[in-house]
């Protein structure tokens, strides 16, 4: 699928994943609406093609707002790109106690639910666009990540939820097959993001070194590369592709 004169829409679009998706959009001649929190917004990379919109991805009108903007935009949306998300680290049982239930929720709400909120409310609208060739009429790309299939202690939130991304990209893709939408999602390894941007360059260093090859962290331009890929490849739906170096990761 053409990405050049379509809107696109990514969540987390200010920084990391979704900072780094949002600008190969963009570069490719797409109108890129990034969706973030307003602290984030307000320290992102002002670029030629994206407009930030700030939006939460758990809240209903804001999300539906966002895809009212970029929508009616004069370019038809074609691509959404699924990238906001948290990833805190909390034992089912430590000294401090047994795992915040209210955290959990959180983890589940913004990873999970934010994801399926972003999905309905764009396939909605791009399900209104003339069709391409094959009927197709878009694609949304979700990020999930090895954790889902690895996780370690410390992440039975994260798991769980991103878990649950997986777990929907069959079905969503088989739900939204006859509107010409596809669905995919990327399962990232360990990729040199903000959420990484706090620890030790020795900690740091020791995370590559678990990588089989290459022995180093992932990149975000290198999340954005494989998603535009998987916007031009027609015939590749419902599937997660794992990015993570042939990573599996050990129980911490």
């Amino acid at each position: 699928m053409q990405i050049t004169d379509t809107a696109a829409l990514v969540t987390g679009g200010a920084s990391g994943l979704g900072g780094a998706t949002a600008r190969a959009l963009a570069a490719k001649g797409a109108q890129v609406f990034a969706l973030d929190l307003g602290a984030a917004i307000e320290n992102a990379e002002q670029v030629d093609g994206i407009t930030y919109v700030e939006a939460d991805v758990t809240d209903p009108d804001q999300v539906q707002s966002a895809v009212d903007t970029a929508a009616g935009s004069g370019a038809p949306l074609r691509v959404v790109v699924n990238c906001a998300g948290i990833g805190p680290s909390a034992r089912i049982l430590s000294k401090k106690g047994r795992h915040d239930l209210a955290l959990y929720a959180k983890v589940v709400q913004i990873n999970l639910v934010g994801t399926f909120n972003v999905l309905t409310i764009a396939a909605e609208a791009i399900a209104k666009t003339e069709p391409l060739a094959d009927d197709a009429r878009g694609v949304i790309i979700n990020t999930a990540s090895i954790a889902a299939y690895d996780g370690q202690i410390g992440q039975v939130a994260y798991a769980s939820s991103k878990g649950g991304v997986v777990g929907l990209t069959l079905p969503a893709a088989r739900d939204l097959a006859s509107q010409g939408i596809r669905v995919l999602t990327i399962a990232p390894g360990l990729v040199d993001t903000p959420m990484l941007a706090t620890v030790s360059d020795e900690f740091r260093a020791g995370l590559a070194a678990g990588v089989p090859f290459p022995k180093r962290l992932a990149r975000p331009d290198e999340y954005a590369q494989l998603a535009l890929s998987l916007i031009d490849h027609d015939y590749l739906n419902g599937e997660v592709v794992r990015m993570d170096g042939s990573l599996r990761m050990a129980p911490r």
